[in-house]
């Protein structure tokens, strides 16, 4: 099977990372096509063994890229196409369409309840969005608040499935030389409290809350990674709070992993999340994580997540949870049952089995697709993993259960270890021969 992945970008943000972590743990050969902004992302991907197109979009209203895109898909001989992010799927499920590809799916991974992708929810947005997805076969919710969200839209829910997003635990495990190291780079003293930050720096991020806590708290320090329209701006505010030496902003960095061994508590002051991937990543790497909204954790029970505590927005109640655990100093925590319902490898074999499943009831799917024999032989079989909207609750099995029994035999070593790029690089060859 023949999977193009297109996305709008590949800067580091959650759902481009999310894109990394995902492609080595596929049963299907992949490649991805970026429309615009490449980014360090990108090239982590390539690093990966995994060919990444740019298209080289000029902006919202250059409709040269469908062409370029359409021919792409034909060229590529592509089974399936996987949209990600609004731009990516308004724009590659038509190009999907007038280059007659199969079965064409989209993973919705930041529509809140007012904004998308950072920018406001107008009419006019809504309605090109569902004009689009009447294009495609499936949309993909990464969590129930956006199954939700999509249906009040309009989305048919027969049309909706939710594959929440994934995590590969092992890879974000705390490791003490990282920590040495990292704070190293940085100039971060290696007894000093560090509070951290992950994700993009747009203002409903809401940053400016944690360096503002931080300025009290005498000899603590702020990592935030990321980057964003806010980023002079939250600079800017740690010279007037006069923190501008405490605050170090790490800016984009696909070495997430050992920017959280460099930090002591992760704090994810936002106030909306589609689905919240950094507090999971930060939960992986032992660390207790202070957040206001985050679907993720949620979604499950309180056991599940244990170093997990939902702060009130604002800063009140945030200043008095950070100066708790300040003073009791640094402590790693084991990573909770959370991770492990998370798994990557679980997220994987329900994306293979979904492209399956639609490739069965495609009338121009092809027989040899190289998961589970061709589709003669798998036809009419239904992984009881998935699940359409209309029966979420079983998406959200208890967290303790084990996700992965099933799962497939692919490394274990997660995707930001050294050696990834070799690992993944053959796994795509071999993709590739069964083709």
């Amino acid at each position: 099977m023949r999977v193009l992945h297109v996305i709008t970008g590949l800067a580091a943000g959650g759902a481009e990372q999310q894109l990394r972590a995902l492609l080595p743990h596929l049963t299907a050969y992949c490649e991805v096509a970026v429309l615009t902004n490449p980014g360090v992302v990108a090239d982590a991907i390539t690093a990966d063994g995994v060919p990444v197109h740019h298209l080289g979009m000029r902006g919202n209203r250059d409709l040269t890229v469908v062409v370029r895109l359409a021919r792409l898909m034909r060229q590529g001989a592509f089974q399936v196409v996987h949209t990600h992010l609004y731009r990516a799927c308004v724009y590659g499920r038509l190009a999907a369409r007038l280059a007659g590809i199969p079965v064409i799916v989209a993973t919705e991974h930041s529509i809140g309840a007012t904004r998308v992708e950072g920018r406001k929810i107008t009419a006019a947005v809504r309605v090109l969005y569902l004009a689009s997805e009447l294009l495609g076969h499936t949309t993909v919710a990464v969590s129930r608040s956006v199954a939700d969200r999509l249906g009040d839209w309009g989305v048919p829910r027969s049309r909706i499935e939710i594959i929440a997003n994934g995590i590969d635990g092992p890879a974000f495990r705390f490791d003490q030389d990282r920590r040495a190291s990292i704070r190293a780079a940085f100039g971060l003293p290696p007894n000093a409290f560090v509070i951290g930050g992950v994700g993009r720096l747009e203002h409903g991020k809401r940053f400016d809350l944690l360096l503002d806590v931080m300025a009290d708290m005498e000899g603590a320090y702020a990592l935030i990674v990321g980057t964003g329209t806010e980023q002079r701006a939250l600079q800017e505010l740690a010279r007037r709070l006069g923190i501008a030496d405490r605050a170090v902003f790490a800016g984009e960095a696909t070495n997430v992993a050992g920017l959280l061994s460099a930090m002591d508590v992760l704090v994810a002051p936002s106030q909306e999340e589609t689905f919240g991937l950094a507090v999971l990543e930060g939960l992986a790497a032992g660390l207790p994580v202070l957040y206001t909204t985050c679907p993720a954790v949620d979604d499950l029970p309180a056991c599940a997540a244990p170093g997990a505590h939902r702060v009130p927005h604002g800063r009140e109640r945030l200043r008095i949870e950070l100066r708790e655990l300040a003073a009791t100093g640094a402590v790693r925590l084991p990573p909770p049952p959370a991770v492990d319902h998370y798994d990557i490898r679980r997220q994987a074999e329900r994306f293979d089995a979904l492209y399956q499943r639609l490739l069965n009831t495609s009338p121009s799917g092809r027989a040899d697709t190289g998961i589970g024999g061709g589709v003669e032989e798998s036809a009419g079989r239904r992984d009881d993993s998935h699940d359409h909207a209309d029966d979420r609750d079983r998406d959200h099995d208890h967290a303790n259960d084990h996700p992965n029994d099933h799962a497939n035999d692919h490394d274990r070593t997660g995707h930001r270890t050294p050696g990834r790029a070799n690992v993944s690089g053959h796994a795509n060859a071999r993709k590739e021969e069964r083709r």
